[in-house]
């Protein structure tokens, strides 16, 4: 592919920044960018639009990362506000193909962030991306990069942006696009400062993207997967069996809850043999064979199957609990409180605020009457997860190697609100747990 003009090796002029029209003006609709930092906290910029009198200063954070004497390269995937089901699907596997073809070749002595970019006021649509962190500033990283742009024919195709540094030490980045066989450059803007929103980005996408408000939303999700996830069909088939409308019996149901290796797997079982109880598990069996097909998948699909696994579960809890008492190991509030910890980057003062909708839930799904949340000291629950030898999800593995990953997840579960968690300390021994949870059990029974 020829290029239609060639990307400069030296640091830009003013000058010439002017002769060029494509770096005369900001670029519209003005964007801004979340980058997420090694330590999980979160630097914020836009691309020219934005007064940097709305901050106090620039982040010298920006300027290290962005600036020489290394190179920095965004790449995002563009997905609009009003996007549907099918297009967040695509970009979904867009952006997790691209996150395995970054982790290859050339690229693998960069360093690799997350990346977010927004239209400030937007009610939806972040786009996903990376900023790709070249120590070496090497040719065979930028050309791999836009052979990387060119390969990807099918919408929506993701922006590459390159940054660069002119001599007073003002930021530019320069996008390219691939236009019939043609790397283009089709603009230029300065990088400049940019305030913290008062929700993370991704907080609006939310409902429409992870952490679906009901049964159809996430039904939608998996039509879109059936033409290269077969299990996909399945999985729809089994929900399309199930009521919509389904009511709980006589007895009593009790969801119990918590992190790996916090006893819940011990607990649920010795709680259901006391109570005579059915024990159910969210995703349920007909499906749980197919949970490392949908593991591999993006977050939208993973959270999809996820979510409609509770829909299965709240048919099988309305049938059983008209004859016993339903324990049910995991049901909604894992489903939402890792897709919220996935998706909001940064530390814990980023995720929706308490009482935010998002926490509410689902309309459409049979409640339980009494939610546990087990919990265990970090040190405690490493040596648990020690010696057991089982095959780890992807956030499971997170969960492990990320201390604000694990917190972000417990904190999201203690938000949950409608019905919210009971906190049981699942640190003393068996016994004295297994009395804790039955007598909390008992005083939610005398309630009711």
């Amino acid at each position: 592919m020829a290029f239609a003009r060639p990307l400069l090796r030296r640091p830009l002029s003013g000058q010439l920044l002017g002769r060029r029209g494509v770096c005369a003006g900001a670029m519209a609709p003005p964007r801004r960018f979340v980058l997420e930092l090694p330590d999980c906290t979160l630097a914020h910029f836009a691309l020219g639009a934005d007064d940097p009198g709305d901050v106090d200063a620039p982040d010298p954070r920006l300027a290290a990362l962005l600036g020489p004497p290394e190179r920095s390269y965004s790449l995002c995937v563009p997905v609009t506000p009003d996007a549907g089901c099918g297009a967040r699907v695509r970009a979904a596997r867009l952006h997790q193909r691209l996150l395995h073809q970054l982790r290859r070749g050339p690229f693998q002595r960069c360093q690799l962030l997350r990346l977010l970019c927004y239209c400030p006021g937007a009610q939806a649509g972040a786009q996903q991306g990376f900023l790709l962190r070249d120590p070496l500033d090497g040719p065979d990283t930028r050309q791999a990069l836009l052979e990387l742009l060119g390969a990807c024919q099918e919408a929506p195709r993701p922006h590459l942006g390159e940054f660069e540094a002119d001599p007073r030490g003002q930021l530019w980045q320069r996008l390219w696009e691939v236009q019939d066989g043609r790397r283009l450059q089709v603009a230029c803007a300065q990088v400049v400062p940019a305030p913290e929103p008062p929700l993370h980005p991704v907080v609006p996408d939310l409902p429409s993207s992870v952490v679906f408000p009901d049964r159809e939303a996430a039904r939608a999700v998996l039509e879109e997967c059936t033409s290269f996830i077969p299990e996909a069909r399945a999985v729809l088939d089994l929900v399309d069996q199930c009521p919509k409308q389904v009511q709980k019996g006589k007895f009593q149901v009790v969801a119990i809850e918590g992190l790996d290796a916090t006893g819940k797997t011990t607990v649920t079982q010795s709680v259901a043999d006391s109570l005579k109880a059915v024990l159910l598990k969210s995703p349920p069996s007909c499906i749980g064979q197919w949970r490392k097909i949908f593991d591999d998948e993006p977050t939208i699909i993973r959270r999809a199957f996820y979510s409609l696994g509770n829909y299965i579960v709240a048919s099988e809890i309305a049938k059983e609990s008209a004859k016993s008492p339903v324990i049910v190991d995991r049901y909604w509030h894992s489903t939402a409180t890792y897709a919220i910890a996935t998706e909001v980057s940064g530390g814990l003062q980023h995720l929706p605020p308490a009482h935010h909708p998002v926490y509410q839930w689902p309309e459409d799904l049979l409640k339980p009457d009494l939610i546990l949340l087990l919990t265990v000291s970090p040190e405690e629950r490493l040596q648990r997860l020690q010696g057991r030898g089982m095959e780890k999800t992807r956030e499971e593995a997170a969960l492990e190697a990320n201390s604000v990953f694990r917190q972000k997840v417990e904190m999201s579960y203690q938000r949950m609100e409608n019905p919210g968690c009971h906190v049981v300390d699942a640190s003393p021994c068996r016994e004295k747990v297994l009395q804790t949870v039955l007598s909390l059990i008992q005083n939610s029974f005398n309630e009711l």
